[in-house]
């Protein structure tokens, strides 16, 4: 439901909390004030149509109340039952608006439709004062739905962006009404029912696609491959990153969250690898809006088959072996460190010695074929190679 951005705009960032509250807000004054002209004129003014859109108004108070609830709850920190935030509770609404557009659709072809084709009912001629007030009461609706629709676009709100469409379906309801009202005037009353049957379909359309948004997003469907694309740009760029594979994304409201593993020198230290990863997690969210948060998983070879790896023995056997394979080496018993490299169906080793293990550089090199010479056998070890350092 969105690009590549600029700058990270989260659920809980108060400006944008506060900001579709205020929206939401001016809806219910204005539905309120709307709902009574509606009714109290189209009553005193015998407009069937417009009580009917007046009670239809009504029902807007409670798509609106569902929005300030989702509001409040959507905008709560993570805690331990909700680690990933409280997003997802935007992305159920945004289902329950658009299905709620799908019914509002269907309702006005049915009760179109059954007064074009069956009802005998004759037509009332409507006042004119209820042709104004529809009119108003379209202007009101289109202007809601132009300001809620830039507030959306502001804050990547599909939520909003569901409530502003509501809107513009009100609008339509009530461009019916006005077209009706203004046929009946001049003796075409049928007219309103032809035009709510044809719009209809367009509200539909709109609620069905809000609808399949969220149930997309609450199965985790991954972001559209345009941002996945940028996303691998920017993993990219970072210095000391090899590769990358395994690149998952979804969203949780408008909040996008993306688990990835990159490839490294496998010769690298921890600490390097570690600060690779969080070079590559600190510029996704930074130049990626809709990033929230990043899984960066650190690989020294391809394996997105699963671990190439499986049957290496961890450290303490490793160690062990060694030990043994080194008995008849006494100075083995100086070796300071040991490091270990998996990688490629087997594991490298780094023996550090001081350098007053060895009086030559040709002592150096003996010892060290020495040293491989007794795991050669060894078919988990690879080469041995013998590092020795000045002590201070």
């Amino acid at each position: 439901m969105s690009g590549s951005h600029v700058n990270v705009l989260d659920t809980t960032d108060p400006t944008r909390y506060q900001a579709s509250r205020r929206v939401t807000w001016i809806s219910v004054v204005l539905n309120l004030i709307l709902t009574a002209a509606q009714v109290i004129v189209g009553t005193i003014g015998s407009s069937h149509a417009l009580v009917a859109d007046g009670l239809h108004t009504l029902s807007d108070l409670i798509t609106d109340g569902i929005v300030l609830f989702a509001l409040k709850h959507s905008a709560k920190d993570a805690d331990e039952e909700h680690p990933y935030g409280h997003g997802r509770i935007e992305t159920a609404v945004t289902l329950v608006l658009g299905a709620m557009l799908l019914a509002v659709a269907l309702g006005i072809a049915w009760r179109a439709g059954d007064r074009l084709l069956f009802s005998a009912e004759p037509f009332l001629t409507p006042s004119v004062l209820t042709f104004w007030v529809a009119l108003v009461t379209l202007g009101v609706k289109e202007w809601l739905y132009r300001y809620t629709i830039r507030t959306a676009a502001r804050f990547d709100s599909a939520m909003l962006r569901a409530n502003a469409w509501h809107h513009r379906s009100d609008a339509i309801s009530s461009l019916i009404v006005v077209a009706g009202i203004g046929g009946a005037l001049y003796g075409y009353a049928y007219l309103d029912s032809v035009a709510a049957i044809v719009v209809s379909a367009f509200i539909g359309k709109i609620g069905i696609e809000l609808s399949w948004q969220a149930l997309k997003e609450l199965i985790d469907t991954g972001l559209g491959a345009e941002q996945r694309e940028a996303i691998r740009d920017v993993i990219q760029q970072v210095a000391g990153v090899k590769a990358l594979h395994l690149l998952r994304t979804r969203r949780v409201g408008s909040d996008a969250f993306i688990d990835v593993h990159i490839l490294v020198d496998r010769h690298l230290s921890v600490s390097e690898g570690h600060h690779i990863g969080e070079i590559v997690r600190k510029r996704l969210i930074e130049e990626i809006r809709s990033v929230a948060d990043v899984m960066v998983h650190i690989d020294t070879e391809e394996d997105g088959a699963g671990n190439p790896n499986p049957h290496l023995p961890l450290r303490g056997e490793i160690a062990r072996r060694l030990e043994q394979y080194f008995a008849e080496i006494p100075e083995s018993r100086l070796i300071e460190q040991l490091l270990l490299h998996y990688g490629q169906g087997r594991v490298d080793v780094e023996l550090r010695l001081p350098l007053s293990a060895v009086a030559t550089a040709a002592e150096c090199r003996a010892l060290a074929r020495r040293f491989a010479a007794a795991a050669s056998r060894d078919t988990d070890i690879g080469k041995i190679d013998v590092y020795f350092r000045s002590t201070p």
